[in-house]
Parts: structure tokens; sequence; C-alpha cells
């Protein structure tokens, strides 16, 4: 299993699939179609199916393109409120790409009602992926624009029942601004201090870090930490995720 990043628009990534048996893959929130185009010929590939993280039109605008470049290939979502949509998604929900990959979908509603990560598996190699769209972001979460605290901390703690070893690849790479938050949040945590590194060393992030590392250094999925519940004021983990959202909202560092 390969994974291409195809970076579009100011910070928002595109991603190609790839089984390497067979030469088969997906595209990912192909927003900006030619470019995800010459990315899969320039690494020989076929692509057979779209996915798409939400609706909203930063990651699903490219839908309508991609099936008129595509006709007949089958478009994965968690509702047809996004363009071009084949294959409604639920909750678990398994499809397969090539001879290896086995694709999940996982409902993570709060960003947008049809936010739906997708956990990817090379059933030879081992290999393990998530696409989370503007869920979860390498230290930091989405905006609740259609969703609540409630909702955002039940979507990460899903999430983080994954296995630590799953690779994360992101909607956007704001994990500069991410980890200055986080520093701000939790300025002792070692964890912490490895995601300001890792901004340090690479301007882009994605499919850098694991979700075990998600568990060490992003805030929002550390509601019960103690210097978290400080820095918040809160100790139920819903309003700490509350209170955390807002202070990001206005974090200016």
């Amino acid at each position: 299993m390969r994974i291409i990043p195809v970076p579009n628009q100011s910070d928002n990534y595109a991603y190609i699939l790839i089984d390497d048996v067979t030469k088969k893959a997906a595209a990912v929130d192909s927003f900006d179609v030619p470019k995800v185009v010459k990315a899969a010929e320039k690494e020989g590939v076929q692509i057979v199916a779209g996915i798409t993280t939400h609706h909203h039109q930063d990651h699903s605008g490219g839908n309508a393109a991609f099936a008129v470049k595509f006709p007949g290939v089958r478009m994965y979502a968690g509702s047809k409120t996004a363009p071009a949509i084949t294959d409604v998604v639920s909750d678990k929900d398994e499809f397969t790409l090539g001879e290896n990959i086995e694709i999940r979908a996982l409902h993570t509603p709060c960003h947008t009602q049809d936010s739906t990560c997708f956990y990817v598996h090379d059933v030879k190699t081992d290999q393990k992926a998530v696409f989370t769209g503007d869920t979860l972001f390498r230290g930091g979460c989405g905006r609740f624009f259609e969703g609540t605290a409630e909702e955002m901390d039940a979507a990460l703690s899903y999430l983080g029942t994954l296995p630590d070893s799953t690779v994360l690849y992101d909607g956007h790479e704001y994990t500069k601004g991410n980890a200055a938050f986080a520093r701000s949040v939790e300025p002792a945590s070692s964890g912490v201090q490895r995601l300001v590194q890792l901004v340090k060393s690479s301007p882009k992030t994605t499919g850098k870090s694991t979700i075990g590392d998600e568990k060490e250094w992003n805030v929002f999925m550390r509601l019960e930490n103690e210097a978290v519940q400080k820095a918040t004021r809160e100790t139920d983990r819903v309003q700490v995720m509350a209170k955390l959202r807002s202070m990001k909202n206005g974090f200016k560092g």
C-alpha cells in the first residue's frame, strides 16, 4: 500500500491510495482533478474509485469533474450532500481496493453531520492508515460547524480505538498552528515537544504521525489530562472539549 499526498488550494490535501499489487487506486477528496490525474499518471496507477470525507466544497468541489473524467467509477461518502456520490456508506461499512486493501467507513459527525473517516488496511503488508478529513488533524480537530463538543469527543475517542500504528492523513496542513496551541495548553508535555520538533523538521507533516502519537500530543484527545483541565478550568470531558475549541478559535499564537 502506498499513499500519495496531493496538496491543493492553500493548505488542503487530496490523496491517492494505491494497491501496489494491482496498481489500482482510489482518490480521496480530489478537489483539483487535474493535479490528481497528473499524480496518478506519474505513479502509473489506474483510478477506480473516489472517496469523499465530507461535503464541504474544498473537499468535494472536484467530484463532478472527477465523475466526468472517470465515468462509471464508484464514489463513496457519508451522504449524497456531496456531488456525484454513487455509494453512501454508514458506520463500519466496508469495501475493497485491488487485491489487498480493505477500507472501513467510520462515521464521525461534528464538523459536518456526514463527516466520515476511512480506515485502510493492507492485509498483505499489515500497513494501516486513516483518512480523517476535517475531523482529526495532527495536534488538533475540526471546528464544530454542524455538531457539538460531545460529538467531537465521541468522534476522536472512536478514532482513538484504532491501532496505535495507524498513520494519519488529514485534510489540511494545520500542524504548525496546532503545535503552537498545544504548547500553550501543555507546555511541559514531552509529546507536544515532539510535535513542535516535527513542524520544525518538515513543513509538510501529513503521513508522518500515527494515532498513537495523537494520544500523546493532541490536547483534544487528552481531555482528562491534568494540565489540559487546568488550562481550560474545566473537569467534565465535554466542557473541556468545548473550552479547548473556543480557546483554539481565538488563538493567535
